[in-house]
């Protein structure tokens, strides 16, 4: 089972100093015909991470991309970002239990990941964890709708 949508790409972003690791996930995406929508940095030189991870949020939320993956050195203010969005509940993970667990109790529709502090391999692991793991709903759905969301 994956959460992939049919025709819906996976928003990607980072900054620099998770540019490599999002590197290496799309390698991965693209070995598994998995789309994807690159929203940036493109290179190491030294960006701000917001500007990044705002459109590939608004993108999430307006149903363009599902989910979103994104990338920065510790994986926090990629994670804060996003979760500034209504829409979007990001989960900071760096093993794939964490994303499994997200995925299940949370429906995380958007993966943060620490680049500087995981290995490529693992960041693939996580990924795929992220991305095969259903919402389990049930007792589940009823706290997400306990998050309190303002106009």
């Amino acid at each position: 089972m994956t959460i992939l949508r049919e025709n819906t790409p996976v928003a990607l972003c980072s900054d620099h100093a998770g540019y490599a690791t999002k590197q290496a996930i799309i390698a991965h995406l693209e070995a598994s015909g998995i789309p994807y929508h690159d929203f940036g940095t493109h290179s190491e030189e030294s960006c701000d991470y917001p500007d990044f991870a705002h459109p590939a949020a608004e993108a999430v939320e307006a149903g363009r991309c599902y989910p979103a993956i994104a990338v920065c050195g510790s994986g926090e203010g990629i994670n804060i970002t996003l979760n500034k969005h209504q829409g979007i509940r990001s989960a900071l993970c760096w093993q794939p239990e964490l994303a499994r667990l997200a995925r299940q109790h949370n429906d995380a529709n958007a993966l943060a990941l620490p680049g500087r502090f995981i290995t490529n391999d693992e960041a693939i692991a996580i990924v795929d964890t992220f991305l095969s793991t259903p919402f389990e709903g049930g007792r589940h759905q009823r706290r997400i709708d306990n998050i309190p969301v303002k106009p």
